[in-house]
């Protein structure tokens, strides 16, 4: 059997090398509580400062901006949660207004907000999953606590106007939070020429460990902690940090922020080779081909078949795939986010994502063209012998 083909690198990627080495020490000698003050904590704190450093360049950011957390679901509830606190905490209302496509992390943080006595609104998308900026302005003339638009979806790929839109924000006075976990790596990432307020990332996106993120935020007015406890990062996220995997994250942002155009040429040379091939082996692929795309991320729909099934008969071909988010791998229900895009729910239930990453080959992407037209095929008798 030829060796096993990762094609699912927007749910997790490998910890680099680079990353495991700087993470080492920090797993064994330097092992202090970063809130001590003796030598062993010193040794750990100094750790933590100069992966923030690192992170701000890699980011266009000041380390003051930082706010290191346990990953991106947890920056994005820490935006939208925190800035909804802050503005009851100041006498209004919370209203948050998020596009229909986001993460599910957004889309969870700002149901609770409505749970918190506040409001919610769903901005919709065009065919193509870009957020309607007519939609956008209007929602803007309701002066919502905060706008939360991802930059680059997880699913599809499609990259989001995320200048235009924080322009539109600044303009109106309105808060701009983005989730560039899928961005970071894929795209040049700077804070401070975007514009936006907040911005969620997270380190196992682009070679570090699972199990930390950060969000920027341009001021600590914006938002109020979700989480209570000590005087750790000035307060917006106590506990105790995670020093070996902050490490990592600094180490690994260093390298994708270094890598990044040289990355996104290749991945985007590879994705489209792989559309090409699997359009060529299977006639009637319906590709999500949104016009401005991220390189990494191409999701075809099968007719006649289903996700799960489809996922299942390219794992036993050696193939790993992912159907969208990996937070909701499993479900049966057709993703959201084609859904709101007005994908067809026949389409929309047998959606595969192939998700490109620095490992990967041309020899990966003709191995899984090659193995698809017979998955496919397995998987579209099987449904026919069940009556599906």
């Amino acid at each position: 059997m030829p060796s096993p083909v990762y094609l699912d690198n927007a749910a997790t990627t490998r910890v680099r090398p680079e990353v495991r080495e700087a993470m080492l020490p920090y797993l064994g000698e330097v092992f202090g509580n970063p809130s001590s003050a003796h030598r062993y904590g010193r040794a750990a704190r100094a750790g933590i400062e100069q992966a923030r450093r690192q992170l701000a360049t890699a980011l266009g950011a000041e380390p003051s901006q930082i706010v290191f957390t346990s990953g991106g679901t947890e920056a994005d509830n820490l935006a939208v949660t925190g800035a909804a606190l802050a503005a009851r905490a100041a006498g209004r209302k919370p209203h948050v207004a998020v596009s229909a496509v986001e993460h599910k992390a957004v889309l969870a943080a700002a149901h609770f907000v409505a749970a918190l006595d506040g409001t919610e609104e769903l901005l919709p998308v065009t065919s193509d999953g870009i957020v309607a900026l007519d939609a956008l302005d209007t929602a803007l003339t309701r002066r919502p606590t905060l706008v939360s638009v991802m930059w680059v979806n997880n699913e599809t790929g499609a990259v989001q106007p995320v200048e235009a839109i924080a322009a539109r924000c600044r303009e109106a006075r309105v808060p701009f939070h983005t989730d560039a976990v899928q961005a970071f790596g894929q795209l040049p990432v700077r804070f401070e020429a975007l514009g936006a307020d907040l911005l969620a990332v997270s380190a196992h996106k682009v070679g570090g460990p699972k199990g930390v993120g950060a969000l920027l935020i341009r001021s600590p007015a914006l938002i109020q902690p979700v989480v209570r406890g000590g005087s750790q990062q000035a307060g917006v996220r106590p506990g105790t940090e995670n020093a070996a995997g902050i490490v990592g994250f600094g180490r690994a942002a260093e390298l994708a922020a270094r890598e990044q155009a040289e990355h996104a040429g290749r991945m985007g040379g590879l994705r489209d080779r792989l559309r090409d091939a699997l359009r060529a082996a299977v006639p009637d692929v319906f590709v999500v081909d949104p016009p401005e795309r991220a390189p990494h991320v191409l999701t075809v729909c099968v007719p006649g078949a289903d996700s799960e099934a489809l996922l299942m008969h390219l794992d036993l071909a050696g193939v790993a795939a992912g159907s969208g988010s990996a937070c909701t791998t499993g479900t049966v229900e057709p993703s959201h986010v084609l859904a709101a895009m007005g994908v067809p729910r026949e389409l929309a239930i047998a959606a595969v994502r192939f998700s490109l990453g620095r490992e990967n080959t041309a020899d990966d992407v003709a191995r899984a063209a090659e193995v698809f037209p017979a998955v496919v095929g397995k998987v579209r008798q099987l449904a026919g012998v069940l009556g599906r």
